[in-house]
């Protein structure tokens, strides 16, 4: 118990609060707030978000409309703390979607490698997507029973891509929905452990990439998180003059990789 629940008033609320001694990580905290419930519908939602008043209502207006049984997965637009469009859609990461990252190809030559996410402009209207953020993240509940939840290897990040593309795998849509907005201010609940932050994002990227592509894309995927983006996040933090930023790049590193040692030394052992 991190004490974040301490002081919440829910008596006129039809809310429950499950507190954990431990921090599970976020895909088996998602798992564990779903299980025991009914409803059709599940929304996952961050803690730095606010939802418009009529954002759920229209929501769900939208998925319970003829011939959208289909769509699986909802989110809506997303707005930033000036309440201007923010990230609201992605692509499925590819290898080319990770080299684009770790050059700034995806900004030079964004339409050979094509940026992670989805730009503002991209989703102005209602559309299908690959995966929509997981700030406000709504799954049909028969759907989320299908899959078995969300991957509790991702500790977090990268859980509602892996979910997205499961789904997409059973044929079941990701939208879109223009119609509905929420503040998303991001990066708030993990902004202040920028290294864990990083390290973990880096780990559950190199789990998605052993689970979703060949052993041979896998390879190069790590390869190119610590041969080529690596130097290139401490070459932009120097020319930034960050100590600091450097620090925790560094320490985010060598979690990474004394995690990939030590899971290489366990399949080696196996193999033996």
């Amino acid at each position: 118990m991190d004490g974040s629940s301490n002081g919440l008033d829910l008596e006129d609320l039809p809310a429950t609060i499950v507190r954990n001694q431990e921090n599970r990580g976020f895909a088996a905290a998602c798992n564990q707030g779903a299980a025991g419930l009914a409803g059709e519908y599940l929304l996952f939602l961050n803690p730095d978000t606010c939802v418009a008043p009529d954002a759920l209502a229209l929501t769900m207006a939208f998925m319970n409309e003829p011939g959208r049984r289909d769509v699986g997965i909802c989110g809506v637009g997303m707005l930033d703390s000036a309440g201007r469009p923010g990230v609201s859609c992605a692509r499925f990461p590819t290898l080319s979607t990770f080299v684009g990252q770790a050059t700034g190809l995806n900004r030079l030559m964004p339409r050979l490698f094509k940026p992670h996410h989805l730009t503002a402009d991209e989703c102005r209207a209602t559309r299908d997507v690959d995966q929509v953020i997981g700030a406000f993240f709504l799954v049909r509940r028969s759907l989320f029973d299908l899959l078995g939840g969300f991957d509790e290897r991702f500790f977090v990040y990268f859980e509602e891509v892996d979910f997205s593309w499961r789904a997409r795998q059973l044929g079941y849509r990701s939208v879109h929905f223009a119609g509905a907005s929420v503040l998303h201010h991001g990066g708030v609940s993990s902004g202040q452990v920028k290294a864990t932050r990083l390290f973990y994002s880096l780990r559950s990227r190199m789990l998605y990439g052993f689970k979703h592509y060949n052993r041979a894309q896998a390879i190069l995927l790590v390869l190119i998180t610590v041969v080529l983006e690596f130097p290139a996040r401490l070459l932009h933090a120097a020319v930034r003059g960050s100590f600091q930023e450097l620090k925790e790049i560094a320490l985010a590193y060598f979690a990474l990789l004394s995690g990939l040692v030590g899971a290489a030394r366990t399949s080696f052992q196996k193999t033996s």
